[in-house]
């Protein structure tokens, strides 16, 4: 019986070496090497970790927060370069979420919560 952590291992290469994550990389490679769109990029992740943060602790988001943060977004979408990055993103999440569905399928079975 194979080593279920041998099975995961094999499934964390199988996502480096996919189309989805190479393609990401070379998305992510082209953004960091262009110093005004990384700039750009970490302005964007941090201003969504702070708002995920205050979220996550029940605080107030400002009207002023939000208008920060709809700004910052506009401006990384109109970014090609930053817009393909976060394109790429969201095909390879969508590949993991597959596969967590996959893997949790036992759990939903012997729970009854399975949809199939």
């Amino acid at each position: 019986m194979p080593n279920i952590y041998d099975s995961a291992y094999d499934l964390e290469k199988a996502i480096r070496e996919s189309e989805e994550f190479k393609n990401l990389k070379t998305a992510y490679e082209t953004v960091m090497n262009e110093p005004s769109a990384k700039q750009m990029f970490e302005d964007f992740r941090d201003t969504q970790m702070e708002l995920q943060e205050k979220q996550m602790q029940g605080m107030e988001i400002t009207e002023e927060e939000v208008e920060k943060a709809r700004a910052i977004v506009e401006s990384v979408q109109e970014h090609q370069d930053i817009a393909k990055l976060m394109e790429e993103e969201q095909k390879l999440n969508l590949v993991i979420n597959d596969i967590s569905r996959i893997i949790t399928k036992p759990l939903e079975e012997l729970y009854g919560n399975s949809t199939n």
